[in-house]
């Protein structure tokens, strides 16, 4: 059984990540394989739409497989994560920009680099079970695959929120924070991707869509505004350290599970992308900045053995109990020269 379903279908390119038992979490090859699919399908008139969905209902897809990034970064191969981002991140890229219509259907994890196939196409579909995230400053990473321009998209200082805390949105939040369009019941899925192939008219995605609720990101956006809205990561533990309340509470803890260097970061990202220059673009280069030097010089390789190696839970982060200088953040994020991300 191979890792991934790629065939057409009626009117419809379709991609069936295969790995279940894994979380659907993609590999490098299924990396590859999408980006052919991709560019084989873009001027095939027999496909009118791509239609990405994955085996199993526990998740679309959790993330990318590391652990082979791990192996090779500890040996000292450094080359082989900065071609497999930089591979990755063309990828996002293409079904970002593709012209045709990419409708993926999101259920349970999605997460990671399963966010940069899930969540840059064109009809987003979010059902009960879905829990959207950007956890990468767990593992000494910072929210990539394109997802920082969707975080510095979302509503006022959300982006930093969603980033720092590894928040876990459920389907009206993912609305809400513009990680997905509609939300459809899962019993309903099959039926939409059967009327899908056969008209090869996505119009059908917004005729079964329903109204989503339980979310609380609107209700918070008050406290998240206010106490996200630090020029630096230490700005912001300030105001949160000096804040009353549950919400101030459980933020601090959740960004305490990340790698301060990496947190750093990424409000810095934030920073950075919002304004009038804004786009996917410009996220990927600044995210592949910090991933080319995450394994030699971030908390990466460290964030991995902690959480799935050893998993003992316990990472020795770089500045763990100071400030992260700014002189630390402007390294990661210098521009790469001669080995900027092409796309």
């Amino acid at each position: 059984m191979s890792d991934i379903d790629i065939r057409i279908e009626g009117h419809a390119g379709r991609i069936t990540l295969n790995r279940p038992k894994a979380l659907n979490a993609m590999t490098y090859e299924m990396c590859l394989a999408i980006e052919a699919a991709f560019d084989q399908w873009r001027d095939d008139d027999a496909v009118q739409l791509v239609l990405f969905d994955a085996a199993g209902d526990r998740a679309f897809c959790s993330g990318g497989d590391i652990a082979d990034l791990y192996e090779q970064g500890t040996k000292g191969n450094f080359a082989y994560g900065q071609k497999f981002w930089a591979d990755e991140y063309r990828l996002n890229h293409k079904i970002f920009t593709y012209p045709k219509p990419v409708i993926s259907f999101l259920q349970g994890f999605t997460m990671g680099g399963g966010v940069g196939i899930g969540c840059h196409g064109s009809h987003r579909i979010v059902g009960e079970s879905s829990q959207i995230a950007m956890p990468e400053c767990g593992i000494g990473l910072v929210p990539d695959v394109g997802g920082s321009l969707l975080l510095a998209l979302a509503p006022g200082r959300l982006g930093e929120y969603l980033g720092i805390t590894a928040t876990r949105m459920g389907p009206q939040d993912a609305i809400f924070s513009g990680f997905a369009d509609h939300y459809i019941p899962e019993l309903n899925w099959p039926d939409l991707i059967g009327k899908l192939m056969q008209t090869g008219d996505p119009d059908v995605i917004s005729q079964a869509a329903k109204p989503a609720s339980g979310g609380t990101f609107e209700g918070q956006m008050a406290q998240i505004n206010t106490l996200f809205a630090g020029e630096t990561l230490s700005d912001i533990l300030t105001d949160l350290r000096h804040a009353s309340g549950s919400f101030a509470e459980t933020a601090l803890k959740m960004i305490g599970r990340s790698s301060p260097l990496s947190a750093a970061c990424t409000v810095e990202m934030m920073h950075r992308l919002r304004g009038p220059s804004l786009s996917m673009e410009k996220a990927l280069e600044l995210e592949y900045r910090f991933t080319y030097r995450a394994s030699e010089h971030g908390d990466f390789l460290e964030g991995i053995r902690a959480a799935i190696i050893d998993k003992d839970r316990k990472p020795k982060w770089q500045y763990a109990d100071a400030d992260v200088p700014l002189a630390a953040v402007a390294k990661m994020l210098q521009p790469l020269g001669a080995q900027a991300l092409k796309l």
